[in-house]
């Protein structure tokens, strides 16, 4: 393996030949270097997608500024080059290396891959090789780095069962120094790397591929994914952190011009909405709330620590936080004269909204999103957002009228129950929208339209149901782009092709590993840009394996199918989800649960955790007695 000096010599001769070396260089403004020498663990962490996109990533950065916190450990980061840095590594044979210290990957002992999209697993193959480090897992020696990964995709971890020595499932701020310590006592004990893993295994929240193995039926669904090892469980639960650890505040400065340049704090995590297409929603269960004053301190530091001038506070809807109010008055107390430009990405379609963001915006310009999600009264009853039409469009020209000149609009075709005529009542929606619009600031009222297709996500009410074929999906979307080609009105979509992968890639069972690694050699990576798409070689690997895609997109599951990730549990209880799913059917409506507890599972699985913390910790109210009536919709 190359020196880190035979490493920066060999770049010095290409970085000049390829598009934003600034990528490939480190160096960035708040970075973290330590000897290696002085530390016992060397972590590297990985996004597998280029700087531009890894670098702004939340997770990442929470992990960095962690593990960099410990005198015994070190972590430095690793992106996947573009294609021509790619081809210049190759040909100049340099093994894919750390920006901080430019050690070639292969000399860590941790290679942590964060994976929250499942369109990044034939670039990770693809990392690993220029890692020159095995793919498979089986194939690793005591030498080689522990490769982990973790994120939403760890939810269902099957298609990449193979290549991972370990995935987390669930939040990573704890359970990350618990795998540390773990390598640390199988490092000192000089044991082989099976003991690494049996170390794994028992740390929860942990899932170790190799000691389960899938069976089948003759029809190719699952029977079971049988449990091979005793050190490792039965059901992997989730892990999650009690109360949201400190935010990060030494944010990295980019070399280059990124996603966004700004700072990010996570107000709280999680929701109660119960939207029935959301997996996020149920994943980051129960909801955990930040204080103000630390939210408000965390900003501080990191714009001290940065001098960005853009602030986004995350969650998956913002204007739930409960102290939203006291938030954006303590912010514009404490930063009035940093002019700063805040944002909050995720907020419900009510006027309380739109006042909030009256707050936070010191002009009247640019636009304003709202993600109905469906057009009619009856697919928003099947989806469980209970938004009535007239507060749609009180709410756009609301909007309007307020200086806001453009609306987006986020809608989701191929839900389970959509016909023709819900699709047309996206069109009929958008125009009503328009007219609003056009009534209060005239031909200045623009207006954008979002199409997403559902794809059912692992662990939701909609896991059962099946994704839309491409013939149909493309019809749906001819409907709307054909009726809204007028001026003011800007449509976008979702490629079919790009729901089709999602669709194998997130509902795949450890079968799904080799067409993955079929896929990769026959040339595809970065499946999530739109000019790299290679759908024919994603259908040959398919051929080659013997599978056929229809099974794992186009089949509506039987309700006692078992599922490839049934033995990964994220608290919430598939007999919730499977009544859910009914009650999609019957066009029945979930209020809030802040309103009333639907017993989901999440309290009696986290029980003890949350009594430590007291009952008004959580979002989550006490469960009713059982003895209580239920109303006879959300029954």
């Amino acid at each position: 393996m190359l020196t880190p000096q035979e490493i920066q010599d060999r770049l010095e001769r290409i970085l000049l030949t390829v598009e934003k070396p600034g990528r490939y260089h480190g160096g960035e403004f708040n970075q973290v270097r330590k000897p290696w020498e002085s530390v016992s663990t060397h972590v590297a962490l990985i996004f597998p997608d280029i700087y531009d996109i890894g670098l702004p990533n939340l997770g990442l950065a929470i992990f960095y500024e962690s593990l960099n916190q410990r005198s015994d450990v070190l972590a430095e980061r690793a992106y996947a080059p573009w294609l021509d840095m790619e081809a210049a590594m190759r040909q100049a044979e340099i093994p894919l290396y750390a920006l901080e210290s430019r050690r070639a990957l292969a000399d860590f002992d941790i290679l942590a891959f964060t994976l929250p999209y499942e369109t990044l697993f034939t670039n990770a193959l693809n990392l690993l090789d220029l890692a020159q480090i095995p793919l498979r897992t089986a194939e690793r020696g005591d030498h080689h780095p522990l490769v982990i990964a973790g994120g939403h995709t760890a939810y269902n971890p099957e298609p990449m069962a193979p290549f991972i020595d370990a995935f987390v499932v669930g939040e990573g701020e704890e359970v990350i120094h618990e795998i540390v310590a773990a390598h640390q006592a199988w490092k000192a004990s000089a044991a082989p790397r099976a003991a690494l893993l049996e170390r794994l295994a028992q740390i929860s929240g942990v899932y170790v591929p190799s000691f389960y193995e899938p069976e089948y039926h003759p029809d190719g669904t699952i029977a079971q994914a049988r449990c091979v090892h005793p050190s490792a469980p039965k059901t992997i639960l989730k892990r999650i952190v009690p109360t949201l650890p400190p935010p990060p505040t030494r944010f990295l400065v980019p070399n280059i011009d990124v996603v966004h340049n700004r700072i990010a704090v996570e107000i709280m995590r999680g929701c109660t909405r119960g939207c029935r297409f959301c997996h996020a929603g149920v994943i980051n269960r129960p909801v955990r709330e930040r204080p103000v004053a630390e939210v408000v301190e965390a900003i501080q530091q990191a714009l001290t620590s940065t001098g960005f001038e853009e602030v986004a506070l995350l969650s998956l809807s913002s204007s739930d936080y409960r102290p939203i109010l006291e938030l954006v008055e303590s912010m514009s107390e404490r930063f009035a004269q940093r002019h700063l430009t805040i944002s909050l990405p995720s907020l419900r379609i009510d006027s309380f909204s739109i006042d909030l963001m009256e707050k936070l915006r010191g002009s009247r310009q640019g636009g304003f999103t709202l993600a109905p999600e469906a057009a009619s009264d009856r697919m928003r009853r099947i989806i469980n957002k209970p938004i009535a039409s007239q507060q749609l469009l009180d709410t756009a020209r609301a909007i309007y009228s307020r200086g806001w000149t453009t609306v987006k609009l986020y809608f989701m075709i191929g839900q389970p129950g959509e016909t023709m005529e819900d699709v047309q009542a996206i069109v009929d929606l958008c125009k009503a929208v328009l007219r609003e619009g056009r009534s209060v600031i005239g031909k200045r009222a623009n207006l954008n339209i979002g199409l997403g297709t559902l794809v059912p996500k692992p662990h939701t009410p909609f896991q059962w149901a099946a994704t839309n074929s491409f013939d149909l999906i493309r019809s749906k979307l001819r409907v709307v782009r054909d009726e809204l080609r007028s001026a003011g009105v800007k449509v976008t979509w979702t490629d079919p092709h790009d729901t089709l992968l999602e669709s194998w890639l997130s509902r795949g069972d450890r079968r799904m590993a080799e067409v993955v690694y079929s896929a990769w050699k026959r040339g595809v990576k970065f499946d999530a840009w739109q000019d790299q798409h290679n759908f024919e070689a994603w259908q040959a690997a398919f051929a080659e394996i013997g599978l056929d895609p229809d099974f794992y997109s186009h089949r509506e599951r039987p309700l006692d199918e078992v599922f490839p990730w049934d033995h990964i549990s994220p608290g919430v209880r598939k007999s919730y989800l499977m009544q859910e799913f009914k009650m999609s059917q019957e066009e029945c409506l979930r209020p809030d649960c802040r309103e009333q507890c639907y017993a989901c599972g999440i309290l009696p699985t986290f029980n003890e955790m949350r009594r430590s913390l007291g009952e008004d910790e959580w979002f989550c109210p006490i469960p009713a007695p059982r003895s209580t009536p239920v109303p006879e919709e959300t029954a």
